[in-house]
């Protein structure tokens, strides 16, 4: 059919009228992801043009005015309202235990209040300049303080399409695997600055040389020599620690400022990397000192070893926990640790001599090769 030329009338948000207070707002947010900070400049520089937030539908949210019956409110001005009458929605529920409607506050205009807009890059006009200025125009609400939005994720290269196939669904995922190895990969393979690609052959490469091998491994074995040896406590360590104990339990506390403050600023990557390299470095402690065998001759050294692995591995739980939570939690159970992960706080949390310890089981399972050509079968599905 012929399109058909029709005038209509519309309501528009004034865009043009926050170029100055956005581009103040966004200039200072020097911890956002680069790709976020520079795409939004770049908009501001070029110019804010005003935009329509009305359509001639008969379908979505009327326009809450007499005459305007035949228009709906646009889905990505409405949308993005929604954080914000979602929490008012739930304030004024049975849902929130307090009872008091106007809890919702707490979120939006609270000093200590801090709100993280996890998207694609293709939504961040709608979180860095349209949301803003809608919350400029109102007054009196919290802007976003960060929005980290990723770059594309493809499935072995290609797009994920729910009619395509290409996808993998979390409740069949979840019949076949455990979830933490899966929070592993997307966290270490995340497309925080750049696309990138998920494939089954890098996730058993990452379960199998990471997660088993340097992580897994690590907890293992330090405490299966522990058990056979010092009868399942933690043994006593030296008066004095060697310099080389001291050093690596230095750099596992001081490891938690560096990774906090990744996770802090959304660089999940990077603070992984970071707390799985501490990890490395107590593999090759513990390989340099050998307590399987200085346990025969001497049995001091071994001690002081196994004490100083038990407690970077402590540090370690912790560091990993958000990325890890299930399989951290059972290791600080197999600590001798009572209660939560959570509840030891954001710090290595010690594990005493002559603490009992749990006897222990594999943290994860290592996958076959065939797994890989079983998955990629049922993508192409």
């Amino acid at each position: 059919a012929t399109p058909e030329r029709r005038v209509s009338s519309h309501f528009f948000l004034k865009l043009s009228a926050f170029t100055e207070q956005l581009q103040e707002w966004v200039s200072g947010k020097d911890d956002w992801r680069t790709n976020v900070r520079n795409f939004t400049l770049g908009m501001l520089r070029e110019g804010l043009k005003d935009r329509a937030i009305t359509r001639d539908l008969t379908w979505g949210v009327p326009i809450p005015l007499e005459g305007y019956e035949d228009k709906r409110i646009y889905v990505w001005f409405e949308a993005v309202i929604g954080y914000l009458s979602a929490t008012v929605e739930w304030a004024a529920s049975e849902a929130n235990p307090s009872g008091d409607a106007e809890a919702w506050r707490d979120w939006w205009t609270s000093d200590t209040s801090k709100t993280y807009h996890f998207i694609g890059k293709d939504n961040i006009p709608f979180h860095t300049v349209i949301w803003p200025a809608m919350i400029l125009g109102h007054g009196d609400l919290n802007l976003p303080y960060d929005v980290p939005a990723n770059q594309y994720l493809t499935m072995g290269g290609t797009k994920a399409s729910k009619s395509r196939g290409g996808v993998i669904w979390l409740p069949e995922y979840l019949e076949r695997y455990d979830p933490d190895p899966l929070r592993y990969m997307m966290t270490a393979n995340a497309p925080e600055t750049s696309d990138s690609d998920f494939t089954w052959t890098e996730f058993v490469r990452r379960n199998n040389d990471e997660l088993v091998a340097r992580w897994g491994n690590l907890v293992n074995r330090v405490l299966t020599i522990t058990g056979r040896n010092f009868e399942a406590r933690v043994p006593a360590p030296p008066a004095t620690l060697s310099p080389e104990s001291l050093a690596l339990l230095e750099r596992c506390d001081e490891a938690f400022e560096a990774v906090g403050a990744d996770f802090e600023r959304v660089q999940l990557r990077r603070g992984l990397t970071a707390a799985m390299e501490v990890a490395q470095a107590a593999n090759q402690y513990l390989d340099a000192r050998a307590p399987w065998s200085a346990v025969k001759t001497d049995r001091d050294h071994a001690a002081e070893t196994l004490y100083v692995a038990l407690n970077v591995i402590s540090g370690l739980v912790t560091m990993l926990h958000p990325v890890l939570p299930f399989s951290c939690q059972t290791a600080w159970t197999m600590l001798g640790h009572t209660g939560t992960v959570e509840a030891g706080g954001w710090r290595r949390s010690p594990v005493p001599e002559g603490t009992a310890l749990p006897a222990p089981a594999p943290l994860f399972k290592k996958l076959d090769d065939s797994v890989v050509e079983e998955e990629e079968a049922r993508l192409a599905q």
